[in-house]
């Protein structure tokens, strides 16, 4: 009996640990959420945005799932969700049966290539009623570094010409429209006829009726739909307009976006679909460029701002001796060094500081990432914060362990994307 009420109050305070960490990790995504436009733009920006009548969204591929942290009241309208229900979402959520993988894959990419694109696909509504859009894509770059910060998603819905079917009828001339609108108004009204009459005939008529229309939404579906030329200036014009007034806000603190890719002898910038394979990785851990001036921090991971409690745009571009303070060994940091000109793997124990000035051990592991042609593209380094009194967590995985298997990660991600860029050229 003793050992049945350890187990099972083991079992509970593990369960909670669960739930407390999933609360954390669902709040520190909010906050990277709010930043990603927070430190970009003016705080304006979002009412501003507000105010358009487009329906469009903007996703961020540095936060972890690439998920959606803006979305136009035409959006929501369109689709059905609210808020709440799309923001920290990835755009997957309306996608379904009959989307094409095609499309799927060409939109992945064009995110890959940090390239626009144009394409019609299908996608479905929060009710589950498929339509079909032009969703035009665009990323937006940072002017001073040239990364890609946001991707800006129009959806302009394609309107079908009316057409002659089994679901259009000569008696009130309402035809399947692709937003459904004409499914609901036929049946709303043959339910009011239903309630006026007293034929049966009448009835089976509706009910008929009714099985055809369903029909024909599926046949709708599974139909390839095209803009015509008129949607697609009106979704041209829609991205001009969010892309101007990204520009004019973000003037206003002082770190500019554009809509290309300023021509930068500086820091060169990480892929769209490398941020988005490191965001997976939920270690702390950044990547440092050996190969330009200072060996900037080019790649911090969630945990490590979580860690640190830095924000982003504090981290990209400077020296991982930021971290170092008064107390920090010297002959420490000497090895680390000595480590990285011999192009080798280090551990060391090292005593690093926050933002707030709080301190805690590091055990820190670096270790260079060479590409598919075997040269050293980035150097990781992988923190564990073995100042942390959470016993349970250690037990669970070893700090070598998950070091080894962010290493393993990264690697993987890397080697992958600069197969593909190689075979592609």
């Amino acid at each position: 009996m003793g050992l049945k009420f350890i187990y099972t109050h083991k079992g509970i305070e593990f369960q909670h640990q669960q739930k407390l960490r999933l609360v954390m990790e669902s709040q520190l995504g909010l906050n990277l959420i709010e930043q990603s436009f927070n430190v970009r733009y003016s705080s304006w920006v979002r009412e501003a945005l507000d105010e358009l009548t487009d329906s469009f969204t903007i996703t961020d591929p540095c936060i972890s799932g690439h998920p959606i942290v803006f979305a136009s009241r035409g959006f929501l309208k369109m689709s059905g969700y609210s808020k709440d229900e799309v923001i920290g979402k990835n755009g997957r959520i309306f996608q379904g049966p009959r989307t094409n993988r095609r499309s799927v894959m060409e939109i992945r990419e064009a995110i890959r290539e940090e390239r626009t694109l144009q394409i019609n696909i299908l996608n479905y509504r929060k009710d589950g009623t498929p339509f079909w859009m032009l969703f035009h894509l665009c990323p937006v770059f940072s002017k001073e570094d040239g990364r890609v910060i946001h991707f800006v998603a129009v959806q302009v819905p394609i309107l079908r010409k009316p057409r002659r079917s089994g679901s259009e009828f000569a008696r009130n001339g309402v035809s399947l429209c692709e937003d459904g609108s004409g499914y609901r108004e036929t049946v709303l009204g043959c339910c009011r006829r239903e309630m006026c009459s007293d034929s049966v005939a009448e009835l089976a008529r509706v009910f008929a009726l009714d099985t055809v229309l369903g029909d024909d939404r599926d046949l709708l579906a599974d139909e390839p739909c095209k803009a015509n030329e008129i949607e697609k200036r009106k979704a041209n014009n829609a991205m001009n307009s969010i892309l101007s007034m990204l520009t004019h806000y973000s003037e206003l603190t002082g770190r500019l976006v554009c809509a290309k890719r300023c021509n930068l002898s500086g820091m060169g910038p990480l892929g769209a679909s490398l941020n988005i394979s490191l965001g997976r990785i939920k270690q702390s851990f950044v990547l440092t460029d050996p190969h330009l001036t200072d060996m900037p921090i080019v790649y911090a991971s969630d945990a490590f701002l979580n860690l640190t409690g830095y924000d982003r745009h504090e981290v990209l571009g400077r020296n991982c001796r930021f971290l170092s303070g008064q107390d920090t060994d010297s002959s420490t940091q000497f090895q680390i060094k000595e480590s990285i000109q011999n192009e080798q793997a280090c551990t060391v124990c090292i005593l690093n500081y926050r933002k707030d000035g709080s301190s805690f051990w590091n055990f820190l592991h670096i270790s260079p990432v060479r590409n598919a042609s075997g040269k050293i593209a980035y150097y990781i380094g992988v923190q564990v914060d073995v100042s942390s009194k959470d016993q349970n967590e250690q037990q669970r995985l070893s700090p070598e362990i998950r070091q080894l298997s962010a290493v393993g990660a990264v690697k993987v991600a890397v080697r992958s994307l600069s197969m593909g860029a190689s075979t592609s050229k």
